[in-house]
């Protein structure tokens, strides 16, 4: 199956510092592979996989579901585990979410993490149809691409398949939001001021319900939900770096 072009997995062995980055839903590696690639300028060993059902068409992506993306999700944690002493984990979007899961899951294993627009629900009204109307239509109009700066592109779908999105909403959403009680590890969670695909009631949720002591919030006053390819990047970027350093040594210069 041909991909969107940059679409492919991306891969670093820096140091003994690791950073698992994730993309979001109905995205790809597109979205966030400048971050991966900063992450890895300063000296951080990367893992930036393409999920499954990514980064070719929705058609494809709608025979994948939440059990699916995870499971690529672990086995790239798990090789850079081999290689690593600290694995920090992030991610966009459902990247967020996923890296959450994770974090519930694998608990110590994972040093941290950033989290950027996540999500674990959605305020949608046509949300209740879902359980039905996915089985008769297979496609809504897509929702990629709600980028604050102009000629930037995720690389996403210009459809939303509907058998994954009921997958997202009514197996990965409520799995995270039954655990999050299990999240103590540091978190560093960054959400846009104008967001058009993730309301701001999602991040205010993880604020409220994850136990962790150490929790930093950071607004993005001038991105919209793709904040890692908007003007906010940079901002990103340096956060992301900051928190690695702080909590493990071994990646400072």
């Amino acid at each position: 199956m041909p991909l969107i072009p940059g679409a492919e997995p991306y891969q670093h062995e820096g140091g003994p510092v690791g950073a698992l980055v994730l993309h979001g839903f109905c995205g790809s590696p597109v979205s966030v592979r400048p971050w991966a690639e900063r992450l890895a300028a300063e000296g951080l060993t990367v893992s930036l996989p393409r999920l499954p059902g990514h980064g070719t068409t929705w058609q494809e992506m709608n025979k994948t579901g939440w059990e699916d993306w995870y499971g690529e999700v672990c086995r790239a944690f798990d090789a850079l585990r081999e290689t690593c002493e600290t694995v920090f984990v992030m991610g966009l979007s459902m990247g967020g979410t996923l890296a959450l899961r994770l974090a519930e899951d694998r608990g110590e294993q994972v040093a941290g993490l950033v989290l950027v627009n996540p999500a674990v629900h959605t305020e949608r009204k046509d949300r209740f149809l879902l359980p039905l109307i996915y089985r008769i239509v297979p496609a809504f109009p897509g929702v990629t691409n709600d980028i604050a700066k102009p000629g930037q592109d995720e690389g996403g779908y210009d459809k939303l398949p509907l058998r994954a999105a009921h997958s997202l909403n009514y197996g990965l959403w409520p799995a995270v939001r039954s655990d999050i009680g299990k999240v103590s590890q540091p978190v560093l969670l960054l959400h846009s001021a104008a967001d058009h695909l993730v309301e701001p009631s999602n991040s205010a949720w993880i604020l409220a319900h994850v136990p962790a002591v150490d929790i930093e919030e950071v607004v993005l006053p001038d991105s919209f939900h793709v904040a890692t390819l908007d003007y906010d990047a940079a901002t990103i970027e340096e956060r992301s770096l900051d928190f690695v350093r702080r909590l493990a040594p071994a990646a400072r210069p």
